[in-house]
């Protein structure tokens, strides 16, 4: 139902599962096993995978930190798309990538969940695509020293309103990596 004309396909979003962004993640390995599944799936049933880099002070370029964690490998056909901001469609090459692969509906998954996934949630809704979030495939660290809901809670309330967001011509929802189409 996205808004976008003649983008018909899904394409499997993975956002910043970088060595430095998940080395502390809430539930690391089983979301990481999930993301892995996947990527599995997706390249099955041919349904692009896009991987998502960001970089900053704390993730230099080429560093260790900023390399995507080992237990995931971007096939060499599959795109990355480097970032700096929180949303992944800023200042970005995602649009025209997505767009080259007649994607417009986005299935989404990565770190940090109260960061760079909500940005990139919600960046890719208010530019037309359906975006469904994978509930037990994104994850944060634990920023609640600094204010924040520990971990478990910030997944749980994103998962929670991100499956009523709303908007015309467009849908949002939410799926677990068990329960997710990941086809058009």
């Amino acid at each position: 139902m996205t808004t976008l004309e003649n983008r018909p396909g899904t394409a499997l979003l993975v956002v910043d599962v970088q060595v430095g962004v998940v080395a502390q993640a809430y539930r690391r390995d089983e979301v990481l096993a999930n993301i892995a599944a996947l990527v599995d799936r997706a390249r099955e049933q041919g349904t692009p995978v896009v991987w998502v880099r960001h970089s900053s002070d704390e993730l230099p370029l080429a560093s260790e930190q900023w390399q995507i964690a080992p237990e995931l490998a971007p096939a060499p056909d599959e795109p990355i798309v480097e970032k700096r901001y929180g949303d992944s469609f800023e200042d970005t090459t995602l649009e025209a990538t997505l767009a080259e692969q007649g994607v417009g509906r986005l299935v989404v998954t990565g770190a940090q969940t109260d960061a760079c996934v909500r940005s990139t949630l919600h960046g890719g809704f208010v530019r037309g695509y359906d975006v469904t979030l994978v509930s037990d495939a994104h994850t944060t660290d634990d920023f609640s020293q600094w204010g924040a809901p520990t971990p478990d809670l910030v997944v749980a309330h994103t998962n929670l309103y991100w499956q009523f967001q709303g908007g015309p011509g467009r849908t949002a929802d939410v799926a677990s990596t068990a329960d997710v189409t990941l086809g058009a």
